[in-house]
């Protein structure tokens, strides 16, 4: 009996631009982004509008409006782009609500892992956002092993494969950024106290 394709060989063929890759590989991968999906849209309040369906849907039409297919390396690959892109699609979606409420709340994310970040209240995912993107700034590994791990629901093998990290690493970067996140998200719901030491 003849094996099926894995993931990561369908990404690389889609990547290659071969045209059934794509329809072998979008009910591979649906179960997983719908996950990764409600992970996202998991809230506190009744601000978010978005529903999870609509959510992968936005993310698969960016994934593949691309001038230039994207060259897969791997499963890990493919959901570490998946997961900044739907990122973007909610800070896209938080402005816009913020923007038409003029002066309303932006939507609160409440992760399973986001009180490791901020244990006093859970952030809106636009001060999520401005903290990855500051972090990014000074240390983009981390920021991108932060957003991996919390907001793309990837475990610490899976980022590390992703990332051609050491797992050891990783858990170290886990640690460092959300402490610094810990503290840049303090500093900007306090901002009388400063961001001294966030280096």
């Amino acid at each position: 009996m003849e094996r099926s394709p894995s993931v990561s060989e369908l990404l690389i063929a889609w990547g290659r631009g071969e045209p059934t890759a794509l329809e072998q590989l979008t009910p591979r991968v649906y179960n997983e982004l719908h996950k990764l999906a409600r992970i996202y849209l998991r809230r506190g309040s009744g601000g978010q509008s978005l529903q999870p369906t609509a959510l992968i849907n936005e993310a698969f039409l960016r994934l593949l409006d691309q001038s230039q297919p994207v060259q897969w390396e791997n499963r890990a690959h493919f959901f570490g782009i998946a997961a900044r892109t739907m990122r973007m699609i909610l800070v896209d979606h938080a402005r816009a609500h913020h923007a038409a409420k003029r002066g309303g709340t932006a939507a609160v994310v409440t992760l399973d892992n986001c009180m490791a970040i901020s244990p006093s209240r859970a952030p809106d995912v636009l001060e999520i956002d401005q903290a990855l993107e500051r972090l990014a700034e000074i240390d983009e590994r981390k920021a991108r092993v932060i957003e991996m791990r919390y907001f793309g629901g990837m475990n610490r093998e899976e980022v590390a494969a992703a990332l051609d990290l050491t797992v050891p690493t990783v858990k170290r970067d886990l640690r460092l950024g959300e402490a610094w996140l810990r503290k840049f998200l303090a500093s900007v719901r306090s901002p009388t106290k400063g961001r001294e030491g966030l280096y």
